[in-house]
């Protein structure tokens, strides 16, 4: 679409009018400079300008064409923000109709399909194209004379939705395409709008730290958006569209040799030569079906290491006038069939509600179903998360549910079927007390979880002993989730200070219980005194609190009683501490008990003080932010605390306060958002490790 001359030409023009005035002569410039940076950031995922420099010229462009209105064109990067909200979608009918694609389950299907197709076509050799069955959203998009002139969803095939608007806030949606290069005046293209793994757990992150209802799935996420009224809503979803089919096109009369189309991928190809996103990265050829049923089956082994989810793979003939011979029926085009991958949703009954409470104190309602296979998983029980999700989903015990894998992992109830309930099925009451301490449960007006206050209910007091001892915390190994519980209920361990006076000779004879073992758990409790301060603070199980943020208090103190008297003001200044962070770790250590509690593993000779404090703050790289990303050949943990020990910090997301980012292999979205930002120092895993070389 660009050459290097022209990517360079325009990056160079970007500079210019970033640092000088700009007049109405230079609109149509600044368009092109946006557009290209629009194609580079949002189609082939690498941006060339950050976010400062991509505002700025946006807004001189904005304020140029008010000034000059009769110079603003509908193709306009500024055309696609919203100027109001649509009070609904017209129907329109598509120029020519989507039809649905046949599935197959199974080898046999395929090779069935190939005669078909053979004999359809009387060839007796046939290439085929393969491509990802993406799970999002149908679209379809008419171009007219170079521009986009309208979007619809699917429908019911024949006639859609006019989602132009919020088609324009998709920014791998050219707003222009220069179809006249391929001899075509009006063009009609299939796609699919999609939201990668990544920004659909980031955009649901924000919506529980608002304590709002999480989307169910990263499809039902890109359907739903494309009919929110407000489009402004619809940019903040970060959608993407990749464009498989060309359904419909009329010839430019003025192109007396336009280039022939004559395959399925020279299609996509040409389209992305255009601009447009497509699946061409993902699509191969093969010249028999054999080997496509070897490709398909092999794919599926690697669908969760794509960014988006999808749920099959699409074989299509790939020479057109091969498709053409072989045509379609009312409802599938006979030259293609779908591949569909082993299913990951499947239906059950809701037989209880049990209601687990976990070391804050939250209470989690837990669906027990019917077991079912979902995706070669046997489920049973189902985290419904709070009372909200089961008001939501309006179930009911009794209810037939619909489950599915949510990522294609964690288990997750979409939806109940009221309309085949038989009348026996019965309301879900939330309870009003703890269902281990029975003191009245507390939910705060602005929050979605109901919590139990008492911090010695001992549903919560072993959760927080097996936190405590997690790998990530003071890493007690032999010190398990069902050894806590199994010590808990014999009377051995009470409390987190418990670990430290565990009666060893009241261990011999029971059941798993030697003196290697016995042996082997004095020592991994005896090395847990050795941990270092962040792993003690994360270990106490401070709500808010991970790893990340409790390296960054131990930052900022010589002892952890440093903490007691710091005020949410002062919290507030250390970096991943934000208003609710703050206002726990000043209720947490305000407490009388774990004050205490926090003195006696003092005596016990757990370290309490950071030792890294004093040789950090004359370490060289004092001062200074790290964050990594991808796959490094040396341990993540052990790359992070060379930092430290240099004085260094570690963040926990990309943002204008890092510093360097390390890359190692398979980096994702993090990369690309430091790229974005421009003043990050993006280095390989080598150069890291020279900034630790001494003379």
């Amino acid at each position: 679409m660009y050459t290097n001359e022209d990517e360079a030409h325009l990056l160079a023009q970007a500079k210019k009018h970033l640092t000088q005035a700009v007049s109405a002569n230079d609109i149509g410039q600044l368009r092109a400079i946006l557009e290209y940076a629009d194609w580079k950031y949002y189609v082939r995922d690498n941006p060339v300008l950050a976010d400062v420099e991509y505002d700025t010229l946006f807004k001189k462009l904005k304020q140029l064409e008010e000034l000059h209105p009769e110079l603003v064109t509908v193709d306009s990067p500024t055309q696609r923000v919203a100027k109001g909200l649509n009070k609904n979608f017209p129907t329109v009918t598509h120029l020519v109709p989507m039809l649905s694609l046949e599935n197959s389950y199974n080898a046999d299907d395929l090779l069935d399909w190939d005669r078909k197709c053979k004999e359809l076509s009387g060839e007796s050799n046939l290439d085929y194209c393969v491509e990802p069955k993406f799970d999002g959203a149908s679209i379809s998009l008419v171009y007219e004379n170079n521009q986009l002139v309208r979007a619809a969803t699917r429908g019911n095939g024949t006639e859609g939705d006019d989602i132009t608007l919020n088609a324009k806030q998709i920014r791998s949606i050219p707003l222009k395409a220069n179809i006249s290069l391929l001899g075509m005046k009006q063009i009609e293209l299939r796609g699919e709008v999609l939201i990668t793994k990544k920004r659909f757990e980031d955009y649901n992150n924000k919506l529980i730290e608002n304590n709002e209802q999480p989307l169910a799935n990263a499809r039902n996420a890109a359907s739903g958006s494309l009919r929110i009224k407000d489009p402004n809503e619809v940019a903040k979803r970060n959608l993407d569209a990749f464009l498989y089919h060309l359904s419909y096109t009329q010839r430019d009369e003025n192109n007396a040799n336009p280039p022939l189309l004559q395959t399925h991928y020279k299609t996509l190809t040409s389209l992305a030569s255009l601009g447009f996103k497509t699946s061409v990265d993902y699509t191969k050829t093969f010249p028999s079906i054999e080997e496509v049923i070897n490709y398909v089956h092999e794919f599926e082994t690697k669908r969760d290491e794509l960014p988006y989810e999808i749920d099959g793979m699409v074989i299509k003939v790939n020479r057109l006038d091969f498709q053409d011979k072989i045509g379609q029926t009312s409802h599938h085009p006979r030259w293609a069939i779908a591949f569909k991958f082993k299913a990951r949703q499947a239906t059950s009954k809701l037989l209880h509600i049990d209601y687990q409470v976990g070391r804050t104190g939250s209470i989690t309602p837990v669906a027990k179903i019917e077991p079912v296979t979902v995706g070669g998983v046997t489920i049973s029980s189902i985290s419904l998360f709070n009372e909200d999700v089961i008001r939501e989903k309006d179930l009911k015990l009794g209810d037939t549910i619909l489950v599915e894998r949510a990522g294609d992992v964690i288990p997750y109830i979409v939806k109940s079927f009221p309309e085949i309930r038989t009348g026996n099925e019965q309301d879900i009451v939330f309870p009003l007390i703890c269902p281990v301490c029975n003191e009245t449960l507390y939910k705060p007006e602005n929050e979605a979880v109901t919590r139990c206050t008492n911090i010695n209910c001992e549903a919560q007091v072993v959760e927080r002993i097996i936190h405590f001892t997690s790998k990530d915390a003071m890493d007690i190994r032999g010190l398990g989730d069902a050894l806590v519980r199994r010590f808990y209920e014999l009377g051995f361990l009470k409390n987190i200070l418990g670990i430290y006076h565990l009666p060893f000779e009241r261990m011999h004879g029971l059941e798993g219980f030697g003196e290697k073992s016995i042996s082997n758990l004095k020592d991994a409790i005896e090395k847990s005194k050795q941990q270092p301060l962040p792993r003690l603070i994360f270990g106490l199980g401070i709500r808010y609190v991970g790893e990340t943020t409790a390296k960054a208090l131990a930052r900022t103190v010589s002892h952890l009683s440093d903490l007691y008297s710091k005020s949410k003001e002062e919290l507030l200044q250390i970096e991943d501490v934000g208003e609710k962070v703050a206002t726990s770790i000043v209720e947490f250590f305000t407490h009388h008990d774990n004050r205490t509690m926090l003195d006696a593993l003092e005596q016990e000779g757990l370290c309490l003080e950071n030792k890294q404090k004093a040789e950090q703050q004359h370490g060289g790289l004092q001062g200074k932010t790290f964050l990594f990303t991808g796959t490094l050949t040396m341990k993540r943990n052990e790359a992070e605390a060379m930092v430290e020990l240099e004085g260094g910090s570690i963040l926990g997301s990309v943002s204008s306060k890092l510093n360097y980012l390390v890359v190692g292999e398979d980096a994702g979205s993090k990369l690309e958002k430091a790229k974005k930002l421009g003043s990050v120092h993006i280095l390989s895993e080598a150069e890291f490790l020279q900034m630790f070389q001494k003379d």
